[in-house]
């Protein structure tokens, strides 16, 4: 971004600043971005925090089916299956 691209928001009483949409947008920052915030002399910088994208997929699979629990399922139905082969064959 260039100086020649000035944008302006003003601080809340609590504090809050809004960052305009076009710049959320061009630096892709979601709710939940993680931000910091840095000082170069009289200036405040806010740069988006460079995180282990792995961080986001916490808690993602949650209360969804247990893959451990499906495998340990599939496999005793596969090995009654063998078992019924054996006894016929």
């Amino acid at each position: 971004m260039g100086s020649s691209n000035v944008m302006q928001s003003k601080v809340s009483t609590k504090g809050w600043v809004v960052i305009p949409a076009a710049l959320r947008k061009r630096y892709r920052l979601k709710p939940g971005t993680v931000v910091e915030f840095r000082e170069e002399g009289e200036k405040i910088l806010i740069v988006p925090r460079n995180t282990d994208p792995r961080e986001g997929l916490f808690g993602k699979l949650a209360g969804s089916v247990s893959l451990t629990k499906a495998l340990v399922e599939d496999r005793a139905a596969e090995l009654k299956r063998e078992e019924a082969e054996l006894r016929v064959g």
